[in-house]
């Protein structure tokens, strides 16, 4: 049985195993797109992280409490129990996270593949393979590849492909945030593939360009790749912010922008060894007088930072 209650009541079993899952935000995707007649992103993971933390004992009765307001971490755990013969024991679930939702911060997937990595790390004592977490993911909802170490290719909503290209090189990414928001389930529902199909030939072009630059560490050659899937997909999900982002980008020679393909936030990518970061997202603030909120932030790799206990996860970073 799963209830939805508060997490934080006393417990009358003691926890037998405890672990805490830090997953990244993102500002959207580097490039998203068909590729071999799979629809594939590679997410765009940043320096934010939501903590899922899943607590495990053995009682009389197996019962298990998530958050009230997190439906899709209960059908994540539901999928995650099933999957490793967890229906024995009794659990809860915390997320502790501020990663807004519905913009393309990715906070679904810090919920869901979090969840799905704890619980079967709690119940079996070993970590699971980003594999099997998308899987299990994508039973839930489409999900972003940031469960996945490095930069990586995800069929996110099969899980038929899944690639981990390697590290990131140094990248700061300049977050325009405009509010609003947009339901990802519905957008994936109602998205025409038929108009994808006609821009396929870019989205392969698009990953071929990033997949070549994570592996040569060539920063514009990743501020392409990304450029090229943020323009090609104003066909699907039209932005102002997106034309007035590249705008930008070109007034201050960005190597490019990156979007959220369901979601209303736009990046411009800059080169942390360029410098001047802060001055460049200053001078981009101003520009979009307070329309939007700009946030400064590192690109990092994707992948789980995990701790058994929650207090020894504290170093993972907050916005």
């Amino acid at each position: 049985m799963i209830t939805r209650a508060d997490a934080t009541r006393t417990r009358m079993n003691r926890a037998i195993t405890e672990v805490c899952t830090c997953l990244p935000a993102t500002c959207g995707e580097l490039v998203q797109g068909l590729l071999d007649g799979e629809l594939c992103l590679v997410s765009c993971p940043i320096g934010w992280y939501g903590h899922v933390t899943v607590r495990v004992w053995e009682a009389e009765e197996a019962t298990w409490t998530i958050p009230p307001d997190c439906v899709k971490a209960g059908r994540a755990l539901r999928v995650a129990v099933d999957a490793v013969g967890g229906g024995h024991l009794s659990g809860e679930v915390e997320i502790h996270s501020s990663v807004p939702r519905g913009r393309g911060y990715g906070s679904s997937t810090v919920d869901v593949a979090g969840t799905i990595w704890g619980t079967v790390e709690a119940v079996t004592g070993r970590p699971p393979d980003p594999a099997t977490v998308g899987r299990l993911a994508v039973r839930v909802e489409p999900t972003d590849s940031t469960f996945v170490p490095g930069l990586a290719l995800f069929a996110h909503r099969t899980a038929a492909l899944l690639e981990s290209w390697g590290t990131p090189p140094p990248l700061v990414v300049i977050v325009l945030d405009p509010g609003g928001e947009v339901n990802t389930e519905a957008f994936n529902r109602a998205v025409a593939i038929d108009r994808l199909r006609q821009l396929a030939p870019l989205h392969r072009e698009a990953f071929a360009l990033l997949r070549d630059g994570v592996a040569r560490q060539d920063v514009e050659a990743i501020g392409k790749a990304a450029t090229l899937s943020a323009k090609a997909h104003q066909a699907v999900l039209p932005s102002p912010l997106v034309d007035r982002a590249l705008a930008l980008a070109e007034m201050v020679r960005a190597p490019g922008i990156c979007r959220a393909h369901s979601g209303t936030l736009v990046g411009l990518l800059w080169s942390a060894s360029a410098g001047h970061a802060d001055e460049v997202a200053a001078w981009v603030a101003s520009r979009l007088a307070g329309r939007v909120r700009v946030h400064l932030v590192p690109l990092v790799g994707g992948g789980p930072r995990t701790a058994h206990d929650i207090r020894e996860a504290t170093w993972c970073p907050h916005w």
